[in-house]
């Protein structure tokens, strides 16, 4: 089954970035299209092929042409972005792993200090053991965070990026 995303502008021209100077099939899609096509696709279930459909109420000179650069602009512009993503993604799990190198030599100081503390009469000794112990702990949590809940999100939108990217596009006029 082919889920649709239907998307209706006066000219061709709305669905791009007007501030972009690049050539056509490189441009930026405009903020909002991008927004509206991202959120319809996540709407749609991901077992399900999509297609986008792009009504023109003012015909291109070309249709034919028109077809293909919004096609190949679409394409390019969601692969760019599965890249631009994919490339987040391997800073965050780089941010992670030298999170996690940094709080583990933390814990491990801080748990090594806390064992010299030995246990007196004194409330304070075991305060600092515990202090000690907690702030290891806490320094973890930026690596837990990333290695837990950070990196799956990203994932999954280089995954819509990249079905984007290979989705038929199809251009009709109105009028």
């Amino acid at each position: 089954m082919t889920e649709l995303i239907e998307v209706n502008l006066m000219e061709l021209n709305q669905l791009f970035n007007s501030l972009d100077p690049s050539p056509f099939h490189e441009r930026d899609l405009d903020h909002d299209a991008e927004e509206f096509i991202v959120s319809w696709a996540q709407e749609h279930s991901r077992k399900h092929d999509l297609k986008l459909v792009v009504h023109l109420a003012k015909r291109p000179v070309d249709v034919a042409d028109a077809q293909k650069l919004v096609a190949n602009s679409i394409a390019h512009y969601f692969e760019y972005r599965a890249e631009m993503t994919l490339r987040e993604f391997k800073r965050l799990i780089r941010e992670g792993r030298a999170s996690f190198l940094i709080g583990l030599l933390f814990l491990g100081t801080c748990q090594f200090t806390a064992t010299l503390i030995t246990p007196a009469d004194g409330n304070w000794q075991s305060v600092a053991r515990e202090g000690l112990t907690i702030i290891g702990w806490v320094a973890m949590w930026k690596p837990l965070e990333i290695y837990l809940y950070r990196w799956w999100p990203l994932l999954a939108l280089i995954k819509l990026y990249q079905r984007l990217s290979r989705m038929p596009v199809e251009v009709r006029c109105t009028v």
